[in-house]
């Protein structure tokens, strides 16, 4: 078991990573106090729609650099042969742009002739154990991104296996249900796949549950959709684990999304970092964030919450009701005036015009409202005027409860300015007869820049003091000026300087320093490779997910040790190549459907009432049977349980399928890698 040391001293320097949609949201996650960001170019990112140019790269690139932040561009997608030359090509436009590194999930990109630029190992490669992350180590990865679905210890034994690999981990946003890199529902659906950034998001649907019989389980429940992930309270654990990366989901999102969260997980970071003050713990960045609103996670898209699997198997991480933005709980209705369409809210939160309001139907269907005027009745009570008739919402009823998931106050916070980020600087003003020198300097880097020409003596008084206000004045740059000196070298002791030229002196003083700042970012090239302690595929048949979409990842795989390689699920299915493979794992997930019904034979333990119960429950055994998962638009999936892994596969059900054929599918092993 992992030693939960959190005096432990980390791996590497603690690096907020954040999200960023576009230009306007990766400024926003750096001034918010990201150490780093990620962002799509303009094709190859495992979020489709959240592309940016080249341009955009290099402006975002600049900015983050000011502050030592880092920006890592996504390559993370599937790359079919005809286009793997302009993904190899996007790699050497995302270096020239400043990029620092690339996250990649296409194993045959290492075959192509990239640039020398860090390389990192998306979440999407399933990295699962510590064998196939001492393996990505040996190729030079210089980070990685396990599986979510990991647990501290597990965490812990990857960190132990891998030489220089760093650790990058999920701490916040969405969730997917299936093991990420190893889902094809949304293509065999669709033709939409998940591998390419293109997912139809099939499990946020609601889904009827029968067992094989056809005996009804449960009804239009969102089994598959998860709750959001929140590691707030476990960033020490992981620390000790071995993150030293902590990464925010969201590339989708907007700005007001990643303002929220980075500001959030800042502060929570910042607060580890000043408890371990003396033990040399360092962040991945430089620069102080100020806030203008208190940050809350409940008060952005938010399904709930949820730490996974981190600290072992919970009973509730499925967002059985909605895949919505259900928010924070703020009150309880307590009275119904159908007369005048006004609800009164028992509640401690300060509801505002405009909020968004929203309940569960008697039905458990997330309904939505919004607050036209809310007054204050007394304390503990609002009357809450709709923008539509009250007849519109039958199921707002005395006892619902009620959510906010939309805050208008905040909302309009966060849609302004919001933070600032600044590094300390100093400026020393040296005076000579014929010049003035001003240096700026900081992180033991400096600036100089020289005004020549006669310098007279100051009459006033007060000059000096004005002088010293004029140069701290720093507004427009990313420096807060923390100290000041005048020296005098042959020149008067207070020189009368015109503001205007005092203010130019400044200013190009500190655009020296922060240029000198970007000039010198560190920037490292890929690390290079090593004898692997072992080879994963050695001797191995792999199929259709090892994910090899083009000619130089089966090269790769076969290097390597594979003795054949099938090509990926999406050639297959270009190729027309799909009769086999409906039947096949298009999900491989931790996540139990049985265990999130309490349908799990684990749960009843040596309980001889309850395991009776349990073989009632199942036909007869205690061997957990498959389920039958139905869409509204008539899809079935069969989900197969493998308890000894404690884990679940989800499989397509051909239409037309008899029930004895089902059986018989249900008794037949789903296609793995091994």
């Amino acid at each position: 078991m992992l030693e939960r040391t959190p005096s432990m001293r980390p791996f590497a320097p603690l690096e907020l990573l954040s999200p960023a949609r576009d230009l306007e949201t990766a400024r926003a996650a750096v001034l918010h106090g990201a150490d780093a960001v990620y962002i799509g170019g303009p094709a190859f990112g495992a979020r489709q729609a959240a592309g940016n140019s080249f341009e955009d790269l290099a402006r975002i690139a600049e900015f983050a650099h000011q502050y030592r932040a880092r920006v890592y561009m996504t390559l993370n997608t599937l790359i079919y042969d005809n286009e793997f030359d302009q993904a190899v090509d996007a790699a050497w436009k995302a270096k020239e742009a400043g990029v620092d590194a690339l996250i990649v999930q296409d194993l045959g990109l290492l075959k192509g002739q990239l640039p020398d630029i860090e390389i990192h190992a998306s979440t999407q490669c399933d990295i699962r154990t510590p064998e196939k992350a001492a393996f990505l180590d040996s190729l030079g990865f210089a980070q990685i991104v396990p599986a979510r679905e990991l647990t501290l210890d597990e965490i812990a034994a990857i960190r132990k296996a891998m030489l220089r690999a760093r650790i990058e981990f999920f701490i916040a946003g969405a969730l997917c249900v299936s093991y990420s890199g190893k889902c094809y529902l949304s293509a065999a659906l669709t033709g939409r796949s998940a591998n390419r950034g293109q997912c139809s998001q099939p499990c946020r649907l609601p889904y009827d549950i029968t067992d094989l019989s056809g005996r009804s389980i449960v009804r239009s429940k969102h089994v598959l959709s998860l709750k959001d992930n929140d590691q707030s309270a476990n960033l020490e654990k992981l620390i000790a684990a071995g993150v030293s990366s902590f990464k925010i989901e969201g590339r989708l999102k907007g700005p007001e999304y990643v303002k929220n969260l980075t500001a959030y997980y800042r502060r929570k970071i910042d607060a580890l970092l000043e408890k371990h003050s003396g033990e040399n713990w360092q962040r991945a960045s430089v620069g102080v964030s100020t806030f203008t609103f208190e940050p809350d996670p409940e008060k952005t898209f938010r399904r709930g919450a949820t730490d996974y699997f981190v600290n072992g198997r919970r009973p509730q991480i499925a967002a059985l009701d909605t895949p919505k933005s259900t928010g924070e709980t703020v009150g309880k209705v307590v009275a119904i005036n159908s007369g005048c369409s006004t609800v009164d809210i028992a509640t401690k939160a300060e509801i505002a015009n405009g909020d968004g309001l929203v309940y569960l139907t008697p039905e458990e269907e997330l309904e939505g409202l919004r607050v036209n005027r809310a007054e204050q009745l007394r304390p503990g009570l609002v009357r809450v005027s709709l923008h539509e008739p009250l007849k519109r919402h039958p199921g707002l009823l005395p006892g619902v409860v009620v959510n906010r998931n939309k805050d208008h106050r905040f909302e309009k916070l966060l849609a302004q300015e919001s933070a600032e980020r600044t590094i300390p600087a100093t400026l020393e003003l040296v005076v000579r007869s014929n010049a003035l020198e001003l240096t700026g300097k900081t992180l033991e880097l400096s600036a100089t820049v020289r005004l020549d020409g006669p310098v007279q003596p100051a009459r006033n008084p007060q000059a000096l003091d004005k002088l010293k206000a004029s140069l701290s004045k720093a507004g427009g740059t990313v420096f807060q000026i923390t100290d000041i000196t005048v020296t005098a070298e042959g020149g008067p002791d207070i020189p009368f300087v015109p503001v205007s030229v005092l203010n130019g002196l400044r200013r190009d003083c500190l655009e020296k320093l922060a240029r000198t700042i970007c000039d010198t970012h560190p920037r490292f090239g890929r690390l290079p490779a090593t004898i692997s302690p072992i080879e994963p595929f050695e001797g191995k048949f792999l199929d259709f997910r090892a994910n090899a979409a083009n000619v130089c990842a089966i090269a790769f795989y076969k290097e390597h040790g594979a003795s054949r390689v099938n090509n990926a699920f999406e050639t297959l299915l270009q190729a027309g190549n799909t009769p086999d493979l409906l039947s096949a794992a298009l999900m491989q997930c931790r996540h139990c459907v049985r265990h999130t019904l309490g349908l799990c034979p684990k749960q009843y333990g040596k309980d001889p009432v309850k395991k009776e119960r349990f073989k009632r429950m199942n036909g007869g055994r205690m061997k957990p049977q498959p389920l039958i998962l139905t869409a509204s638009g008539g899809t079935r999936l069969l989900a197969r349980f493998d308890c000894r892994a404690c884990e679940m596969t989800v499989s397509l059900i051909p239409k037309n399928m008899s029930a004895e054929e089902l059986k018989g599918l249900a008794d037949t092993q789903c296609a793995t890698l091994n």
